[in-house]
């Protein structure tokens, strides 16, 4: 970076026009931090370990031309709608770093309470065989092999594209050796093994509600990874008796559940032979984790 001539924009002065900018977009209250994420985006390949503290320290000085370029492309992207992580490409999840695309959703923090869970129930295993029904971009799975050492996971999803993601990530992570991925419906492709778990964050949004989804879930988040019914039970119904058939015996299903849907799961699980059931909340109080243990 160089110290700006007269006639060139500084580090302040692209920050500043491109909050104004994103002040006018779908959320405005993060328009300061977006555009300083989207700027370190942009100088990225020159610059990989910037960060804030980097931008404050240079905020006088300019950035090359074609950076300019992608950051005023990616604000445009923003300012539309579109999730920061499927701009710059990138998602954190569990303190690790995942690649994202718009074949698959982007890891959320709550999701994290399910990876808790499974490991707090998976503590005296030393190989537990894990299987991630719907995988996307195989946040779950490879969180769970990176603090499960002796973990054999099988990550299982119906996309193709979603899959090649999960396998990039794997292998960023470095635990691609203890992954196999399988393209399929629910556990369909490993319906002849049995399990210590299965996991799974499927889609639980009924259909009439997308309206009330934001913008940037609704119009750039894959619809078949949120999606499942007039009821958004769907695939709790088909998944559900599929586990316990799949699960050796006195091992656990976890999933991940949706705003008030707490006490159909329930029924579900126990309509399916499941016993010990229980409800983990998430930081609002509302019951997020379901876990259920097969006799």
């Amino acid at each position: 970076m160089q110290p700006a001539p007269s006639d060139s924009k500084t580090i302040r002065v692209l920050l500043a026009e491109a909050e104004r900018s994103l002040v006018e977009g779908p959320h405005p209250e993060r328009a300061r931090r977006d555009a300083e994420t989207l700027l370190l985006y942009a100088i990225s390949s020159d610059m990989p370990d910037a960060n804030l503290a980097w931008l404050i320290a240079h905020e006088n000085e300019t950035i090359p031309a074609y950076a300019n370029t992608y950051f005023r492309a990616a604000l445009v992207r923003r300012r539309a709608g579109e999730p920061i992580q499927y701009i710059t490409g990138e998602a954190e999840f569990y303190g690790l770093n995942f690649k994202v695309n718009r074949e698959v959703l982007i890891p959320r923090p709550e999701t994290e309470q399910l990876v808790e869970k499974v490991i707090e129930l998976a503590r005296g295993l030393k190989q537990p065989r894990i299987a991630d029904v719907g995988t996307g971009s195989g946040a779950i799975a490879v969180a769970l092999a990176s603090r499960l050492p002796g973990a054999r996971i099988h990550a299982i999803d119906k996309s193709a594209a979603a899959l090649k993601v999960a396998r990039a990530n794997a292998t960023r992570n470095g635990v691609a050796e203890r992954a196999r991925f399988h393209q399929g419906d629910l556990l369909a492709p490993v319906a002849r093994e049995q399990f210590d778990f299965i996991v799974s964050n499927p889609p639980y949004v009924a259909d009439g509600d997308r309206d009330s989804l934001s913008v940037e879930v609704r119009d750039y988040e894959p619809a078949q990874a949120l999606f499942a019914g007039s009821d958004g039970l769907a695939i709790y119904r088909r998944l559900i008796p599929a586990a316990f058939d799949t699960l050796f015996h006195d091992r656990y299903l976890a999933l991940e559940i949706g705003f008030g849907q707490d006490a159909a799961v329930r029924d579900l699980l126990a309509g399916a032979g499941f016993t010990g059931i229980e409800f983990t909340k998430d930081l609002r109080g509302i019951p997020r984790v379901a876990t259920a243990r097969r006799p």
